[in-house]
């Protein structure tokens, strides 16, 4: 049997800084380097569309951050979207934390089978209240909630309509403008 060794977010922190990583797309997932692949076109266009309507949508109520970290128990993974809690200025000290984010939204082109595999799982074991995932080669938004252990107890999937994220009951997101291109 062979056992592999986990990294600590500080251990992480130690080969960032001493640039270990440097010029590689590496993520902490769950105690492990785990490089990513590169942004696609389609990704980066949704992503940054998505980010732009939820800024409007959410103006002085969260702040939007895109492909940047947040901490979690053994993981430092970098969603492609999270809504965050204001002030900003918290966040010059330490990365979001999960008391810290409102929802995490990840952008699945040809990612689908991580995003609702392992991603999933960390984010629900981090106690995130909120994942989704924007299926964009279906055109369907996956919306996770109530985690448990390593999964969440409630998932519904929309491909038309409204959806109002947990945080912000008063907030209608719509469906077509996250699909909008």
């Amino acid at each position: 049997m062979v056992n592999l060794a986990k990294w600590s977010i500080v251990d992480y922190h130690k080969m960032i800084e001493a640039g270990i990583l440097r010029d590689r797309n590496i993520q902490l997932i769950d105690g492990e380097l785990v490089e990513m692949s590169p942004e696609g076109v389609i990704h980066a266009a949704y992503g940054g569309s998505v980010a732009d309507y939820l800024r409007q949508v959410l103006v002085g109520k969260a702040w939007i951050r895109e492909a940047h970290p947040i901490i979690l128990a053994n993981s430092e993974p970098e969603p492609d979207i999270a809504i965050v809690k204001l002030p900003k200025s918290k966040y010059f000290q330490n990365h979001p934390t999960p008391q810290d984010i409102f929802w995490l939204i990840e952008i699945s082109d040809t990612t689908l089978a991580y995003d609702l595999g392992k991603k999933k799982e960390i984010y629900a074991l981090g106690n995130i209240q909120e994942y989704w995932i924007l299926d964009v080669k279906d055109k369907q938004l996956i919306v996770f909630t109530k985690p448990r252990n390593k999964n969440y107890l409630a998932q519904v999937e929309l491909s038309a309509g409204l959806v109002k994220p947990a945080a912000f009951a008063d907030i209608a997101i719509s469906i077509a403008k996250l699909f909008e291109e």
